[in-house]
């Protein structure tokens, strides 16, 4: 048996087809089929169910496959021990973003990490945050940014920074008012979305009374959702790091929350409980501490390098 081996196996479990799953790994079909076959006949068993029209995995090979990308896994990690070692910083690293959080973080951060760290390949994608934890333990990226409070079991989460909502009122709606508390904000012209806006920390919950008056609408965009209440009237919230993407007349329209209970989002980089690559994880800390405001950082990560 060899890691050789193991990689075709889940290869062909992932295309569920020789033909895909030998092109994925740069060899051909017949040299794909044999390997598995001698798997097969060392451990006695049939890993496959094969037919003309697809390849699925037996009771037992859906086992053997899911062991098998727990110890090409495990390998991985011993490639990554011996990286760690070396002065330079160099290999590829996967990053998921939830898609309320990136356009605050990303453009800056793609800059400045490509400018520190030209060694390292760097792919991001926005993921909603319940398939970017089941990509996390699946392995299949090495790190996820998404909103505080997510936990998971095999999931360590390290806070990145605290931002208020601001409340951002159509010009016809309450202008006078300087500042905001939670109770004087009618949900009846309220307009809300899901992701960006539930808060589940804090008293004053959009998601709690999201069945409140007449027109909420769950926006898949902040801009969207600014100019929905700049034409129809009524209000929304906006976390703090969207202020400067504000026009000047925009700007006009935005007010302070206050009163006993501030509405904050947390938003953390996730990474599995098992993760080895310490310099890659602070060399991506450290470049979001360039991009993210200093006053909104969690003091941990301003004052300390992230231990594993």
């Amino acid at each position: 048996m060899t890691l050789q081996q193991l990689q075709y196996i889940v290869a062909v479990d992932k295309f569920r087809s020789f033909a895909k799953a030998a092109d994925s790994c740069g060899i051909t079909q017949p040299t794909l089929s044999k390997m598995v076959a001698n798997l097969e006949e060392e451990l006695d068993v049939r890993i496959f169910e094969r037919n003309s029209r697809n390849v699925s995995p037996t009771a037992i090979g859906g086992r053997i496959v899911a062991q098998a990308v727990r110890t090409l896994m495990e390998a991985e990690r011993i490639r990554e021990i011996v990286a760690e070692t070396k002065d330079s910083l160099s290999g590829e690293f996967k990053l998921s973003v939830g898609p309320s959080i990136a356009p605050y973080i990303l453009p800056e951060f793609i800059r400045h990490y490509g400018e520190d760290w030209p060694g390292v390949s760097m792919s991001i994608e926005e993921r909603r945050p319940e398939n970017m934890f089941d990509a996390l333990l699946a392995g299949t990226i090495d790190a996820a940014i998404s909103s505080g409070g997510r936990g998971r079991d095999g999931i360590f989460e390290i806070p990145l920074y605290e931002e208020p909502f601001w409340v951002y009122l159509s010009e016809q709606c309450r202008q006078r008012e300087p500042s905001f508390t939670p109770e004087m904000l009618s949900h009846e012209n309220m307009w809300v979305m899901r992701e960006a806006q539930c808060l589940r920390e804090s008293a004053f919950s959009f998601c709690k009374a999201r069945d409140v008056g007449r027109r909420v609408y769950e926006a898949g965009n902040l801009e969207t959702l600014i100019r929905v209440v700049d034409t129809n009237g009524g209000f929304t919230i906006i976390p703090e790091m969207h202020l400067p993407l504000l026009s000047e007349r925009q700007r006009m329209n935005v007010r302070p929350l206050t009163g006993q209970y501030r509405s904050m989002r947390r938003v953390s980089l996730y990474i599995r409980h098992d993760y080895v690559r310490e310099k890659m994880l602070n060399s991506v800390v450290s470049t979001l501490l360039k991009v993210i405001p200093r006053h909104l950082a969690d003091s941990y990560i301003l004052n300390n390098p992230i231990r594993l």
